[in-house]
């Protein structure tokens, strides 16, 4: 089974993010849309207004999705030893919360903070429209 993860292709923090994920997993459980392919988010169905809300993990043979700070603790989850890390971080006092409030700073400012690339990158691990 593959995870569809939708991300900005044109901001520098996300596509790093992106391209070490691609290093870990090589293909094996995700595949990779930048937010700004429109033809195969029309067809998975996600909105302009969704990708606004940060980045996107879709299940699609449970019919799952997740969003922002919480499809990035799924996606940590689903990687070797991730989910003890994940399960430690949720359970700290106040890490969720604080978690949450920092993804949606960094997802606002991305572009002031990391910069914003000159063309959108596509991964080789994308699923194609």
């Amino acid at each position: 089974m593959k995870y569809h993860v939708i991300y900005d292709g044109n901001c520098n923090l996300c596509v790093n993010l992106v391209q070490l994920l691609e290093s870990f997993d090589q293909g094996k459980s995700f595949v990779y849309t930048p937010m700004q392919n429109e033809e195969v988010l029309d067809s998975m169905e996600v909105s302009a207004c969704d990708c606004e809300k940060g980045m996107i993990l879709i299940d699609k043979e449970n019919n799952q999705r997740w969003q922002g700070s919480d499809a990035a603790e799924e996606i940590a989850r689903i990687l070797p030893s991730g989910s003890w890390f994940v399960s430690v971080y949720q359970g700290l006092p106040f890490a969720k919360g604080t978690g949450d409030r920092l993804y949606a700073m960094i997802r606002d400012n991305r572009y002031q903070l990391f910069g914003k690339r000159l063309e959108t990158y596509v991964s080789r691990y994308g699923m194609r429209d």
